[in-house]
C-alpha cells in the first residue's frame, strides 16, 4: 500500500509541475505577488504586535512601497536612461580614440599589426545603433498598437498589488488552511519542513534583497565621486548580479574599469574604481551579509547559476527570481527525504563506562 501510494503522490506532483508550466504565461502576477506578500509579511506581523490592526498594518506598508516605486520611477529611471543615451552618443569618439592611442600600443606590443579595420568597424558599430534604435521604435509602435499586449500589461501591472494586499491580509489563515490539507499525522512533519524552509528563504531573500540594494548605492554612489557618467548603470547592474558570491565585483569592476578608461584616458583612475569596489566588498563582507543575511543557503555558486538559469529557461522572467528561493527549499526537502529514507539509520551510541572503584582487600 506504501508503494501505491509513493506512486500516487509522485504522479500528482508530476501533474502538478506540468500544469505549473502550462499556466506559467498566466502564472506570473499571481506568483509575483505571492512572493511581494510573503516578503513583507514580517512588516506587517511587526506593525501588528504594535497593536495595530491587520488591515491598517497592510496599508501602511502598501503605501511605503507605493511611495518608493514612485520615487524609483520620478528619479532613478530618468537619470539611467540619461546617462545611457549620453554614452550611447559618445560611442564613434570612443572608437577613434582606441583606434588612435590604444591600437598603436598593442601593435608595438605585440610587433604586428591588429588583424582589425577600425574604420570599418567604427562604422558598423554605429550602424548597427542607429538600427538598434529604429527596432527599437518599431517594437514600441508595434506594442502601442496591438490593443490586446496592452491591455494583458495593464491587468497585470494592476492585478500585482491587488493580489498582493489580499494575501497579506489574509496570509496567516492562509498558512492554516494549507497545512491542514495533510493529513493529521504528517502535519508535524510539514510543519517543521515549512519551518526551515522559511528560515532559509527568509535569512536569504530579505537579507540578500537588502545586501543588493546597499551594494548597488554604494557602487553607484562611489563611481559618481569619481565623476564616471555611467556610474548608476553599472552600480545597479553591479548591485543585481551580486546574489552569486563575487559576480557583482568581477562584472562591475571590469565594466566600471572599461568606461573609466574610455572616458578619462588615464589609467591612474582605475585603482580609484578598483578602491571603490574593493570597500564596497569589504563592507559587504563583514558587515553587510553577517548582520542582514546570517548563514548563507549553502548552495556551491555553481549551483546557484544553474538554478537561475534553470528557472529562466523555464518559466522566463520570473523564473530568474524565484529559481535561487526554489533550490533552497528545494534542498531543504530533499535533505529530509536523504535523512528519513535513504541514510542508513544512526546507530545508538553506547553509554560511557563509568570507573570501576577499587574493591576494599578483605
Amino acid at each position: 500500500m506504501s508503494g501505491v501510494r509513493a506512486l500516487v503522490i509522485l504522479a500528482a506532483a508530476a501533474g502538478a509541475a506540468v500544469l505549473l508550466y502550462l499556466l506559467a504565461p498566466i502564472l506570473t502576477p499571481f506568483l509575483l505577488a505571492a512572493l511581494l506578500a510573503y516578503l513583507f509579511n514580517p512588516l506587517v506581523a511587526r506593525l501588528e504586535r504594535w497593536k495595530l490592526p491587520r488591515a491598517a498594518a497592510v496599508g501602511l506598508v502598501f503605501f511605503l512601497l507605493v511611495a518608493a516605486t514612485g520615487v524609483l520611477l520620478l528619479f532613478l529611471v530618468p537619470m539611467v536612461s540619461r546617462q545611457i543615451v549620453v554614452f550611447a552618443g559618445r560611442v564613434p569618439v570612443y572608437l577613434d580614440w582606441v583606434q588612435t592611442n590604444l591600437v598603436p600600443r598593442v601593435e608595438a606590443l605585440i610587433g604586428e599589426p591588429l588583424p582589425v579595420d577600425f574604420v570599418q568597424l567604427r562604422e558598423a558599430i554605429v550602424a548597427n545603433w542607429q538600427q538598434v534604435a529604429k527596432i527599437l521604435r518599431t517594437a514600441l509602435t508595434q506594442i502601442t498598437a496591438s490593443g490586446m499586449q496592452v491591455v494583458l500589461w495593464l491587468v497585470n501591472l494592476v492585478l500585482v498589488p491587488i493580489v498582493t494586499f489580499y494575501l497579506l491580509l489574509d496570509w496567516n489563515r492562509i498558512v492554516r488552511a494549507t497545512l491542514e490539507l495533510f493529513p493529521p499525522r504528517t502535519r508535524p512533519t510539514v510543519a517543521r519542513l515549512t519551518g526551515e524552509t522559511d528560515a532559509v528563504l527568509s535569512s536569504f531573500l530579505r537579507g540578500q534583497l537588502l545586501v543588493m540594494l546597499a551594494l548597488a548605492a554604494m557602487y553607484s554612489a562611489g563611481l559618481l565621486v569619481i565623476g564616471l557618467e555611467l556610474a548608476l548603470p553599472i552600480g545597479l547592474l553591479a548591485g543585481l548580479v551580486s546574489f552569486v558570491p563575487y559576480l557583482g565585483f568581477i562584472v562591475g569592476l571590469g565594466t566600471a574599469g572599461v568606461a573609466a578608461y574610455l572616458q578619462f584616458q588615464d589609467p591612474s583612475l582605475l585603482a580609484w574604481v578598483f578602491l571603490v569596489f574593493f570597500v564596497a566588498q569589504l563592507v559587504e563582507s563583514y558587515v553587510l551579509t553577517p548582520r542582514l543575511v546570517g548563514a548563507r543557503i549553502g548552495l556551491h555558486p555553481v549551483a546557484v547559476i544553474f538554478a537561475v538559469m534553470a528557472g529562466g529557461q523555464l518559466f522566463g522572467f520570473l523564473g530568474v527570481l524565484l529559481g535561487l528561493p526554489a533550490a533552497a527549499a528545494l534542498k531543504v526537502w530533499m535533505r529530509h527525504v536523504h535523512r528519513s529514507y535513504i541514510a542508513p539509520p544512526e546507530k545508538p551510541r553506547r553509554a560511557p563506562r563509568r570507573a570501576r572503584q577499587a574493591n576494599p582487600v578483605p
